[in-house]
């Protein structure tokens, strides 16, 4: 077995393998760039290495860097994560010839399935269902648009050395396809460094199911069942599941049949992803073969019991595989929620910065419950624009699917992040969606189920009462924690009713509603905290909160919930199941003022494109006293390796362009303004 090994990447996924190799005794070697000089990763390994600059091409994608990194410190193999250069034939290949082993599939398996052309070819050559599409590369705009016609709409239009939802756009038109085409070549080349792309048919309300493959160097390869990835943004994933909700036995005996055969027909001896698109009908045709760890490998982790990065280190050490087909038990339901630094209120768009606060919920297991945070970030470090938004993987893993869904909204509820924009606010509104916990999904779930974008969870008339009752309870303590310290309250607690008006604010983004008002009375009965509403609406609360904690955890009525508490002045901010509220807890008197005091309108931003994000400006689509039209492009910023497509909201002149190609903005800097 290996001392020492290298990871040639960054983040949770660095993070993550450190402790397997750990576990396994085996020392570790990080490489950071300048941007990551105090990333988590390197403070974990036992070693860290310099790389280069912040740019990923300079760094991490550098492979002679990264072999000398290697010589440098005696690590004997590279694990290359995910992303990168982890799908690089290039990379295996250079290793190699270093005499360094790749703690990953042989480059000829790397080769014939890591590029998506290839891997198309060597699955059709093995009998594998294949989507109908055009396998060569494609030259320009109009070949592409020749192709597209041919194949008839809508195309999928994919890097061929992509992953992870870059270089990947979706054409129902024409139009669409000449755009789609530069804009899939152009990340396409920044991302991987290969701008080829190919274009196939797109399945319409597909749904996107992958088997997880294991080979060792002796021939032997096993499925460990499947993975369901359905929820998506952007072609990239957000919710995954194991498994899935979809497939009987038969069906996935059959897609884990074929991933076998495909794997074997290139000798894949490493960890590794067959990607299938699956119709409702449970029919599947090949998408495409992933030569590494997946970032959703946790759920596939939880249902087996197997350590897949242990797995891959014990195959490159030649080691034949200890489990058979027959050992291989799908055991409870796993859902995993990809948590990033993102703008949900303002169409995803990518946030960086600090992270002022970063709280996760506790790792534990408890009650047949498992939930698990895969992450690479800590409170007091950064999120950069440089790479991938990801701040952490949270994981839970239960006996049903609907346990382990109660067990991700909860603990989304837990996890506390300030400093930066973030999902959890829709993750959690996920969580609760009926179609969502009925399993009926597709790849189109997202846009179809939130056509105008995301604008925060809707709050019930119930969900009113419990965050008004627990807003309540929470002002109750703090006034008991008060008159404690002035000495007016001793010994046992004062349980006299308080009558109080809760004004409760609806928050999305940076939208506030008007406040509605909650009307009840307060009190402290045997320990509990009582609130009651007009008629006979009564909720009695548990709770050991005390002031100053950031997580309200206690049983309101018959549930066990966690609402997060941000103090403000005069005020505090809850949030809770996706639904944030600003929050004033009143006497009637103080309450009776409240309602005279005249409600903000918020400033109107004018006639001016405004950069969403903190990113660099690919490219200007205009000049200065040009006509445009609602849906033209005016201008294409880029951020964590994606290109964001600015378009024009209303018919206008450009007055202004303030922002040129090359220039890093801030967010909400002035790109440009109308006359």
């Amino acid at each position: 077995m290996f001392k020492r090994i290298l990871i040639a990447n960054r983040g949770e996924i660095a993070c993550r393998v450190i402790k397997t190799a750990r576990r396994m005794g085996i020392a570790t070697v990080a490489v950071y760039s300048d941007a990551d000089r105090d990333a988590l990763h390197a403070q974990m390994a036992d070693e860290a290495v310099h790389i280069g600059p912040p740019a990923a091409a300079q760094s991490y994608l550098d492979i002679e860097k990264i072999l000398e990194a290697c010589r440098k410190t005696g690590a004997e193999a590279v694990h290359p994560g995910y992303g990168f250069l982890s799908e690089r034939e290039a990379f295996a290949d250079a290793l190699k010839n270093a005499g360094i082993v790749f703690i990953g599939p042989n480059p000829g398996a790397i080769a014939a399935m890591g590029d998506k052309i290839e891997s198309k070819k060597a699955a059709a050559k093995a009998k594998v269902s294949t989507v109908p599409g055009h396998l060569g590369v494609i030259e320009d705009e109009r070949q592409a648009l020749k192709i597209a016609e041919e194949i008839g709409f809508p195309v999928m239009i994919k890097a061929s050395a992509g992953g992870g939802g870059k270089g990947m756009r979706i054409a129902h038109s024409a139009a669409e396809v000449t755009e789609g085409f530069t804009r899939a070549r152009s990340e396409a080349k920044s991302s991987f460094g290969d701008d080829r792309v190919f274009i196939e048919k797109f399945i319409t309300d597909p749904r996107h199911i992958e088997i997880q493959v294991l080979g060792d160097k002796h021939g032997n390869v096993i499925h460990l069942g499947e993975r369901e990835c359905s929820i998506q943004r952007r072609n990239q994933k957000v919710i995954e599941e194991a498994p899935s909700p979809l497939l009987d036995p038969a069906t996935r005996a059959k897609m884990g049949a074929q991933a076998v055969a495909l794997a074997k027909a290139v000798n894949y001896d490493s960890a590794g992803t067959v990607e299938f698109v699956v119709g409702q009908d449970k029919s599947f045709y090949f998408l495409e073969m992933n030569t590494r760890l997946q970032v959703e490998h946790p759920v596939t982790e939880l249902i087996t019991g197997i350590d897949l990065v242990e797995q891959m280190i014990r195959v490159a050490a030649s080691e034949k595989l200890s489990i058979k087909q027959d050992d291989v038990k799908l055991n409870g339901w796993a859902v995993e929620s990809r948590i990033y630094a993102e703008d949900p209120y303002r169409n995803f768009l990518p946030s960086v910065g600090r992270l002022i606060r970063y709280q996760p919920p506790e790792e534990e297991k408890r009650d047949g419950i498992t939930v698990r945070n895969d992450t690479g970030v800590y409170e007091g470090g950064e999120i950069s624009i440089h790479y991938d938004p990801m701040i952490a993987k949270l994981v839970t893993h239960a006996p049903t699917r609907e346990q382990a869904i109660d067990a991700q909204s909860s603990a989304l509820d837990a996890f506390y992040v300030d400093g930066l924009q973030h999902n959890i606010p829709f993750l959690a509104a996920l969580m609760a969606h009926p179609r969502w916990r009925a399993g009926k999904l597709s790849t189109g779930f997202i846009a179809e189920e939130f056509p105008r974008g995301f604008h925060g969870h809707d709050l019930s008339e119930a969900d009113a009462r419990v965050m008004a009752a627990v807003a309540a309870a929470i002002d109750f303590v703090a006034g008991e924690r008060k008159r404690q310290i002035a000495g007016q309250l001793t010994g046992r607690f004062v349980t006299r009713e308080r009558d109080r008006c809760v004004f409760l604010e609806t928050i999305a983004g940076s939208t506030i509603a008007a406040p509605t008002e909650h009307p009840l009375s307060v009190a402290r009965e045997r320990g509990d905290i009582v609130a009651r509403f007009g008629g006979d609406k009564t909720l009695a609360l548990k709770s050991d909160w005390k002031p100053g904690e950031r997580i309200w955890r206690g049983r309101v009525g018959d549930d066990d919930i966690a609402v997060q508490v941000r103090p403000l002045p005069n005020a505090f901010d809850l949030t809770w199941r996706g639904m944030r509220v600003r929050v004033h807890v009143y006497t009637e008197s103080e309450a009776a003022a409240a309602r005279l005091m005249p409600i903000k309108i918020a400033a109107d931003s004018g006639k001016r494109l405004l950069c969403p994000m903190p990113g660099l400006v690919v490219s200007i689509a205009v000049s200065e006293g040009q006509e445009v039209k609602a849906g033209e492009t005016l201008a294409v910023v880029e951020a964590m390796k994606m290109e964001n497509v600015l378009r024009a909201e209303f018919d206008g002149v450009i007055k202004v362009v303030r922002a040129k190609p090359g220039e890093t903005l801030a967010v909400d800097a002035v790109i440009l303004e109308f006359a």
